[in-house]
């Protein structure tokens, strides 16, 4: 007998909106006041652990100097920063198309409301961090920015809470190691302490959500979901670092995204960020088919032979 995978049973909704409203008014920031922008960047410290370098490990990331290495990291940052600004402004469109037929008395839409507030302020942060960093906005390609224009109008509620939730638990991780590390650069840290607290929430409400619709769905709504996860999934991952990061310290970008995608530290990282999110999405049944292949190609299954 086959055992069908199952997500844990949500609690009500109502009553998470209602922790989730009082912990916003708690602990949420403005980052144009909680931050300093005047301060320097400095530029002997990295934006990012080294290890955490999409190069680090290779022959490419010997021959590079310390400072190289270190405005990598700087521009690194900048380019997951974009892809978070990309996101989050997809986000905040489906949160409205979400609440649009909804109850507005509801705590739960009101908390659709502060989480579509706390984003906007997230991507002003993001943007004026990749200033400061002296590193452009690191626009997607033609073909990822078009499906994202497409993502968010076919979305519907798995894809929308599955999606964030897979870009957030990414960003967290990453953001979460950054900020309690005091070698790395301060602005870095200070916008990561800021989003992890902030974003603990959206997480929460983006689990909750998605595991008290995905139980409803029919077969085919479920393969759906599955398969424009799937390629969401792809295309964020394989675009966190933006090949112009390579060409701003000297590199070849076509021969550095080359050495990046092949480099088992890099795949490792990925794997680590998204192992969350994947144990989540697992246990759910909502990673497999051709969506599961989607994940592996994005380097978020693991490597063969790689310690677990």
């Amino acid at each position: 007998m086959t055992v069908q995978a199952q997500a844990p049973a949500p609690t009500d909704r109502e009553d998470i909106a209602k922790r989730l409203l009082r912990s916003s008014a708690k602990a949420s920031f403005d980052p144009l006041v909680e931050i300093d922008w005047d301060a320097p960047i400095d530029r002997d410290r990295y934006a990012l652990r080294p290890e955490r370098v999409s190069l680090y490990g290779t022959e490419l990331w010997d021959r590079m100097t310390e400072e190289q290495r270190k405005e990598l990291s700087r521009h690194e940052v900048a380019s997951i920063a974009s892809i978070g600004i990309w996101f989050e402004t997809i986000l905040m469109q489906m949160l409205v198309r979400h609440a649009y037929d909804r109850d507005p008395t509801s705590n739960h839409i009101q908390y659709a409301y502060t989480e579509i507030a706390d984003e906007c302020r997230h991507s002003v942060m993001f943007a004026k961090m990749v200033g400061r960093l002296g590193a452009p906005y690191y626009r997607l390609d033609p073909v990822t920015h078009f499906l994202g224009k497409v993502f968010k109008t076919i979305s519907n509620g798995p894809l929308t809470f599955s999606g964030a939730l897979f870009v957030e638990e990414i960003l967290d991780q990453i953001q979460r190691e950054a900020m309690t590390d005091e070698s790395l650069e301060p602005l870095v840290r200070a916008v990561s302490r800021i989003h992890v607290v902030e974003e603990a929430r959206h997480m929460r409400y983006a689990r909750e959500e998605f595991i008290r619709d995905w139980p409803r769905r029919n077969a085919l709504s479920r393969a759906y979901t599955r398969l424009v996860l799937g390629l969401v999934v792809y295309y964020s991952t394989t675009r966190l670092i933006n090949p112009r990061c390579y060409a701003a310290v000297g590199l070849n970008p076509r021969e550095a995204r080359r050495v990046a995608l092949r480099n088992p530290h890099w795949v490792d990282t990925r794997t680590w960020a998204a192992r969350k999110v994947v144990a989540t999405l697992s246990k759910a049944g909502a990673i497999s088919g051709p969506g599961r292949y989607l994940w592996r190609k994005a380097g978020l299954l693991g490597r063969p032979g790689a310690p677990a």
